[in-house]
């Protein structure tokens, strides 16, 4: 590489990382977004209204969501208290299996397992196993969504370098010492990846377990929009829920940005 390209390129990388703290998008972000909504419009304009609606009826399907968020508040309610409860759960069992490897051999291959049964399988089986819908989906979310944080909070403090566990040794430190000092902070980064990946994920699980059995939240209204064959309804809650997963994702990114300053 020439000296005159490396410095080129940090001052992008520079630039790039100045625009995504300063809230702006990249401009090929924006080129993408204009070409999709040029071309929804496009087809809008010779196919029929249930196939590419309008973006005026789509507009409208959004302006009476936003006249009745009741739906929307009761879904990000279920995936925020599934998801601490998960979250709870995953970090204990971690801990757990983290002191004591006997626990980890018996246990992982149970959660392993847990993760290979598909999601629509768990959906089933809280129909006939729970009578309450609430229990039916906080159990849904909770089943998916806590073995991954036990899987990604455990491979991060199984991940901790050996350099920075002898230095700490070296200071002669207590076992809660040990743990608390270099441990948990260390996993912090595996922690907050995992978040990400789960708010994602229960997103669209919490709109599946919606659709079955519950009579709130937007996967009832995706269902009442289809039963109706309303497509720009369904687009419309669409795009509810990517603003709702970009929202927490932006929450998520501050908060990190936060706890780890020091890698910048």
């Amino acid at each position: 590489m020439s000296p005159e390209s490396a410095p080129g390129r940090q001052g992008e990388a520079v630039e790039a990382v100045e625009v995504t703290r300063a809230g702006r998008w990249p401009k090929e972000t924006v080129v993408s977004l204009a070409a999709f909504v040029v071309l929804w419009h496009l087809a809008s304009m010779v196919l029929p209204p249930f196939v590419a609606p309008s973006w005026a009826r789509i507009g409208k399907s959004l302006v009476d969501i936003a006249a009745r968020p009741d739906f929307v508040a009761v879904t990000i309610a279920r995936v925020a208290t599934a998801l601490l409860v998960s979250f709870v759960l995953g970090m204990a069992l971690a801990i757990a299996m983290y002191r004591w490897a006997v626990l980890e051999r018996y246990l992982m291959p149970l959660i392993k397992l847990l993760m290979a049964v598909p999601v629509l399988c768990w959906i089933l089986f809280a129909v006939l196993w729970f009578k309450f819908r609430e229990v039916r989906i906080a159990f849904i979310l909770v089943v998916v969504c806590a073995p991954i944080f036990v899987i990604d909070v455990l491979d991060g403090m199984r991940g901790v370098s050996r350099d920075l566990r002898d230095m700490v040794r070296a200071l002669r430190p207590t076992g809660r010492q040990f743990f608390a000092k270099l441990i948990l902070p260390a996993t912090v980064p595996a922690i907050l990846t995992s978040w990400k990946v789960n708010l994602s994920l229960s997103i669209r699980v919490v709109t599946m377990a919606e659709l079955v059995g519950a009579t709130s939240g937007i996967g009832y209204a995706l269902m009442q929009a289809n039963e109706t064959f309303s497509v720009a309804d369904v687009f419309a809650w669409t795009v509810v829920l990517v603003l709702i997963l970009m929202a927490a994702n932006v929450a998520v990114t501050a908060v990190e940005r936060r706890l780890l300053v020091w890698r910048e």
